[in-house]
């Protein structure tokens, strides 16, 4: 049995170890479109760019539990703190996908700021670690992000990011480089209540990718959010109901060959809304 859960863990990463895509939840990879907005980005959208850290109006806390098609060796925990600061914002996430004979961790250290009206930059650094029992062992690798956002108006907003362009090496072999990724997005602040994004992302060795997702709020404590990835043919959907310190996210995801992927997420705000100071006093920021 633990053969299958293996065969499977190495499918969900690819042909080689993706650190990257693991660490992006299946059923709610879309949430990474939401950097490209000013309205709708939160500390798991400075996972995918971490300039996006510099949109939060105010600290936050976040958890992300997923099980991966529906098997518990193939579970995925993401947990996010963002704090909000007057030197701009900082960001730890940390994550672990797996089970106890196969698994992976990373813990990542973000900071994102806006240095003019219509430019914001972000960088992270990325601690991952790789357990595999039996004679495969531990593996370690430390590398880095760095991403910018462009506000070309006051609703439409655009992006790049680069994922280990270092090509980092797992300790256990210098010569299974981690893969480069690069990404670029554009989005659309319709309204307060509509969103539109579109994300394209090449992964060495991989397919180009391309995601796209909207989010639309029919009332104002509750949204729907839908999405596609073109790589791995995922569509995506979500429900959120949402207060002003509090949200949670219902998701899913559906692979043709593998099936489901269901997903919850908790969303908690604290501390003062630098965005609502500003819209009083704009020289609050």
């Amino acid at each position: 049995m633990c053969e299958i859960f293996f065969a499977l863990f190495l499918l969900t990463l690819g042909k080689t170890v993706h650190a990257q895509s693991i660490a992006l939840p299946a059923s709610a990879r879309y949430l990474g479109v939401f950097a490209y907005s000013d309205k709708q980005a939160d500390i798991f959208s400075s996972r995918v760019n971490p300039a996006a850290l510099a949109a939060l109006p105010q600290s936050s806390a976040g958890a992300y539990a997923e099980r991966r098609f529906m098997l518990q060796e193939l579970n995925l925990f993401n947990g996010a703190v963002g704090l909000n600061t007057g030197s701009g914002n900082f960001g730890v996430h940390a994550s672990y996908f797996g089970f106890a004979q196969q698994n992976q961790s990373q813990l990542s250290l973000s900071y994102g700021r806006r240095i003019t009206k219509s430019v914001d930059i972000g960088a992270s650094f990325h601690y991952l670690q790789l357990s595999q029992s039996g004679i495969y062992g531990n593996a370690n690798a430390l590398t880095g992000s760095v991403g910018m956002l462009f506000h070309l108006a006051n609703r439409v907003h655009i992006g790049v990011n680069a994922y280990n362009p270092i090509r980092a090496a797992w300790s256990k072999d210098e010569q299974e480089r981690i893969p480069s990724r690069y990404s670029m997005g554009a989005g659309i602040d319709v309204s307060d209540k509509l969103f539109t994004g579109v994300e394209i992302i090449k992964e060495e060795n991989q397919p180009v990718d391309v995601q796209a997702a909207i989010h639309y709020a029919f009332l104002p404590q509750f949204f729907v959010r839908g999405g596609v990835a073109t790589q791995t043919s995922n569509y995506f959907a979500a429900v959120g109901f949402q207060l002003p310190a509090f949200r949670i996210d219902i998701s899913g995801s559906y692979h043709q060959q593998l099936g489901w992927s269901p997903g919850i997420l908790l969303l908690a705000k604290f501390g003062k809304n630098k965005s609502a100071e500003s819209a009083i006093n704009p020289k609050a920021l």
